[in-house]
């Protein structure tokens, strides 16, 4: 009876620690679900704060304008930019170090039709700057911004680099984007001479090379978008850029119709070619000749008729 009695003790102390494991196992099980789906509730959330907090830039001005994004824990923010479409979209994704300090699963994209943002496909730090310039093709297009982690500076080498790129520099007084003389050792070299820098733009041929990879642009406000992004990005955002060109045009088209009885502005068939040759662009390779239909265009638009 003794040796029954242990055994049945026995097993009751077994069969309790078994289901105290279970209900253990199951309490961490949905606890950690329930901190997975928080945080990645919370990466969506701050995805979409980030495409908010841009709004401000869309200000309309003629020159750059800068400010920063700080958040709470360290981020990754991810770009994905897709051509498909009228427009195109622009996509933003962002996982945090939740708790634990682990990274969070990818929170789901929030997309924008409006936005033009250049980067490298992923950046990552806590503080971020952010500043945007006006794009014209002749006409206002869109306005291009360019993010940067903080814990990456950029040093413009001062030699042969266009003053007006200096001055602009200089005026935007963004902590991350150094001239020759302020600059460290461990900085990002841009080069307008040496070609052995991080980043070499060439401003006259009007292509920026970094990582082995060639980006053409026309204008400053892509020269900064190439500076920036990768090939990938930059090749995606200007596709965009061309599509909502090829838009564009199609309403200058139909509101010189609807000023033709006052109005002989004589710009519709400049528009349709501009269109045309924006929406049959493959890549920036190509980019100089959407450029010369855009400054025949500005050149015809600067009578007393103007349509922009």
């Amino acid at each position: 009876m003794n040796n029954k009695g242990y055994l049945q003790i026995s097993f009751g102390w077994l069969f309790a620690i078994i289901v105290g494991a279970v209900i253990i196992f199951l309490a961490i099980y949905f606890v950690t679900k329930m901190i997975n789906t928080e945080n990645t509730i919370q990466s969506a959330k701050t995805s979409k704060e980030i495409g908010i907090l841009l709004n401000p830039l869309e200000t309309g001005f003629e020159s750059a304008t800068s400010t920063f994004i700080r958040l709470p824990e360290e981020t990754r923010i991810y770009n994905e930019c897709n051509n498909i479409g009228k427009f195109g979209t622009q996509g933003i994704q962002t996982k945090q170090k939740g708790i634990g300090k682990k990274w969070t699963e990818v929170a789901t994209e929030v997309s924008f039709q409006n936005k033009y943002l250049f980067s490298e496909a992923y950046i990552q730090g806590k503080t971020f700057y952010i500043f945007s310039k006006p794009f014209e093709f002749p006409f206002k297009v869109a306005d291009l911004m360019y993010i940067t982690p903080a814990s990456e500076n950029y040093c413009f080498i001062k030699k042969d680099i266009p003053d007006n790129i200096e001055n602009e520099i200089s005026d935007l007084d963004q902590a991350n984007l150094k001239l020759e003389g302020t600059c460290s050792e461990d900085n990002i070299k841009i080069c307008f001479k040496d070609s052995n820098c991080d980043i070499y733009v060439n401003y006259n041929v009007g292509y920026v090379e970094k990582q082995n990879d060639k980006m053409y642009f026309e204008t400053d406000a892509l020269m900064y978008a190439a500076i920036f992004s990768d090939k990938l990005t930059y090749e995606c955002q200007l596709k965009r850029l061309m599509q909502r060109i090829e838009q564009l045009s199609n309403l200058y088209i139909d509101k010189e119709n609807l000023i033709a009885l006052r109005c002989d502005s004589n710009l519709g068939d400049d528009l349709s070619i501009l269109s045309s040759s924006a929406s049959n662009l493959e890549d920036s390779n190509a980019l100089n000749i959407v450029y010369n239909n855009a400054q025949d265009l500005e050149y015809q638009n600067r009578g007393n008729c103007r349509l922009w």
